[in-house]
């Protein structure tokens, strides 16, 4: 590597190629954290991804620290003198978590690091600030009361996806070199899907998480969001590996994750796309995604479609996804919206979070709250699902779906009413593709697909089998390899700048 001619390209950089420029001098961290917030001073305001910006004298003191300390022969980790920003659903200390929900004025600097926050702190990142998110991380479109809207890397026009869209977006348009996020309901995958970069959903307890319910709650995960497959490794090695503050987290090895080897070849791929027509699918979304099948062809990996999901005895394919879905929804994300909703926030919950909550009350059914048999029973549904899946990954290596049922939409829409003529029953009922990883907890990774004609971006989600996630990043690795997506169409922003 060569140090550049002007320093302004130095967020251009892969996460992989900064870490290298920075451990051999070739680059100060001053020099790349003042070259990080020229560019954000350019972007953000247009997108508005990044929020909760430190002042840039805090920022380069402490780059000027990692500087000292490499002085001194001693770096941190690889992400040594790395900006930062962290998902506004996790703590940083000194920074306040808004959840897009409490005012700047009431809400107070946290006090601790989440438990993957001081993973990446001790890997050498200076945090300067935080990703935009939806309230209470509701929602694959990112607007809140707190910060306003985030807008697609594509299209200022266009929603940016979410819950971590703030995250993909500052990827995309090179404000971060890595990002963290988090997903229930594809929300590492809609958003990097939107915004052409890649996504991961791990394996539950991969990346471990503490505080709150530390056994029952496993629909949200952390993970990684990059440009490349090797840069999303990286970022999962460091979130990942068991502490016992998290007593379900993962014990393996997670040495593997960055030996990528990007061999493919002979393996094989259940394309579910819409289940038969099950799901209402935007035609562009279904011909953008079709299309890119054929990059799975040329790895030399079969591609066979399916008409449904799989089915078992206690699960009944297509009919039951959505009622699966809907009681574990409520049951979750019902007690999340539940402790705001008994506090002096309630006045400043969204419809979609109180529509959590009085599902949680009401029931899917409307006939009464969720009961501790309605939940058994709907375990079992899910545990029926996750068996009909093992049997499918039996014959197949991956299943493959787009990671959203529509195009990026219109930045001021709430979420989209209809698709192709159905109308939609709640507000992430058009997300219902991103319900199945999470429902069997398998990992998924979001893949570019590439483009409509419109020039606006979608994904294919690749989910694999039990604990499987190795595979999705040397896939990930290969896919990067045969398409070319993430570097060969950048945003217009970037372009004129």
């Amino acid at each position: 590597m060569r140090r550049p001619k002007d320093l302004g390209r130095i967020p251009y950089w892969n996460a992989a190629e900064l870490s290298v420029a920075i451990r051999r001098r070739i680059v100060s961290c001053v020099e790349v954290m003042t070259a990080y917030l020229d560019h954000i001073d350019r972007i953000n305001p247009k997108v508005n991804a990044l929020v909760s910006l430190r002042p840039r004298t805090d920022l380069l003191k402490e780059a000027r620290a990692k500087d000292r300390l490499l002085d001194q022969g001693a770096c941190q980790g690889w992400m040594h003198g790395f900006p930062h920003a962290v998902k506004d659903l996790a703590d940083v200390e000194g920074l306040p978590t808004t959840y897009g929900l409490i005012p700047l004025s009431t809400v107070t600097p946290a006090t601790a690091d989440s438990l993957f926050v001081e993973r990446i702190r001790a890997a050498g990142a200076i945090f300067i600030g935080k990703t935009n998110t939806p309230e209470l991380g509701l929602g694959s479109h990112t607007y809140n009361s707190v910060f306003g809207t985030t807008y697609n890397a594509y299209d200022q026009s266009k929603a940016a996806g979410g819950s971590s869209g703030g995250a993909a977006v500052a990827v995309a348009l090179r404000m971060l070199p890595v990002a963290d996020g988090s997903d229930f309901m594809g929300s590492l995958r809609n958003p990097p899907g939107w915004n052409n970069v890649l996504g991961l959903r791990p394996s539950y307890g991969r990346v471990p998480s503490f505080g709150g319910d530390v056994f029952i709650d496993q629909g949200g995960v952390e993970g990684p969001i990059a440009r490349t497959a090797l840069d999303l490794a990286l970022l999962l090695h460091t979130m990942s590996g068991h502490d016992d503050r998290a007593p379900m987290s993962l014990t393996e090895d997670t040495a593997p994750l960055t030996d990528l080897t990007a061999r493919q070849r002979g393996k094989t791929v259940a394309w579910l796309g819409d289940l038969g027509g099950y799901l209402p699918m935007e035609r562009d979304v279904l011909d953008v995604t079709r299309t890119a099948l054929q990059h799975f062809s040329r790895l030399g990996m079969t591609v066979t479609t399916l008409d449904a999901l799989p089915t078992s005895a206690d699960f009944d394919g297509n009919a039951d996804l959505w009622p699966t879905w809907l009681t574990y929804r409520h049951w979750l994300s019902g007690m999340a919206v539940k402790t705001a909703y008994d506090s002096a926030l309630r006045g400043l919950l969204k419809p979609e979070a109180l529509y959590e909550y009085q599902g949680l009350t009401a029931g899917a059914d409307g006939n009464g709250p969720l009961t501790a048999v309605d939940v058994y029973v709907n375990s079992v549904k899910r545990s029926g699902m996750y068996r009909a899946f093992r049997d499918l990954f039996d014959t197949y290596d991956y299943v493959v779906l787009p990671t959203a049922q529509v195009m990026p939409f219109d930045a001021t829409a709430h979420w989209p009413r209809h698709i192709e003529g159905v109308e939609m029953s709640s507000y992430h009922r058009w997300m219902e593709v991103a319900t199945i990883g999470t429902l069997i907890g398998a990992p998924t990774l979001a893949v570019p697909a590439g483009f409509n004609k419109a020039g606006l971006p979608i994904g294919l989600q690749v989910i694999a089998g039990h604990r499987d996630d190795f595979s999705l990043l040397d896939l990930a690795h290969a896919w990067e390899r045969q398409t070319g997506f993430v570097h060969g169409a950048l945003p217009g922003l970037l372009s004129t700048t």
